[in-house]
């Protein structure tokens, strides 16, 4: 893991954004930390950005899969709810939503017959820390909207 620390002006630092934007689009980002500094000659925005180096060039994109073609129509469904509890989950925590699982991990978990922790350790990618960190939180909110 790589970490790069980037400032921006508060005022007027459009051109740094691009510089920003340019560097995040490049990267596999893990997580971005960010604060405002107020200093003597002005106010920035400091971006702590945790990245692994190489992983997600411009030229090497992959294609896109479009699970509404793959899945049945209420598999689709579930799989739609879950990366809503995913981005929620993910924006809490401050972390990009893939680090919580992968749209194929979630789509995996989509098509089970019932999801549990026990269920979703079968799936491919979900191992006993994505389990730890996340399986209680997503079964909760699905719990919560099942008892509503």
């Amino acid at each position: 893991m790589q970490i790069k620390v980037i400032s921006v002006p508060a005022l007027d630092g459009e051109i740094w954004n691009d510089d920003l934007n340019k560097f995040l689009r490049g990267h596999k980002v893990l997580k971005v930390e960010q604060q405002l500094l107020s200093i003597s000659n002005g106010a920035y925005w400091t971006f702590c950005i945790h990245y692994i180096d190489g992983q997600n060039s411009n030229n090497e994109r992959k294609e896109r899969t479009d699970y509404k073609e793959i899945l049945s129509a209420e598999a689709f469904g579930r799989f739609a709810k879950l990366r809503s509890i995913r981005k929620a989950i993910a924006d809490e925590d401050q972390i990009p939503a893939f680090a919580v699982f992968t749209d194929a991990e979630l789509a995996d978990m989509a098509q089970l017959d019932e999801i549990t922790e026990n269920s979703m350790r079968q799936i491919k990618g979900i191992g006993d820390k994505k389990i730890e960190k996340y399986a209680s939180r997503i079964l909760k909110v699905l719990q919560d909207e099942k008892s509503q």
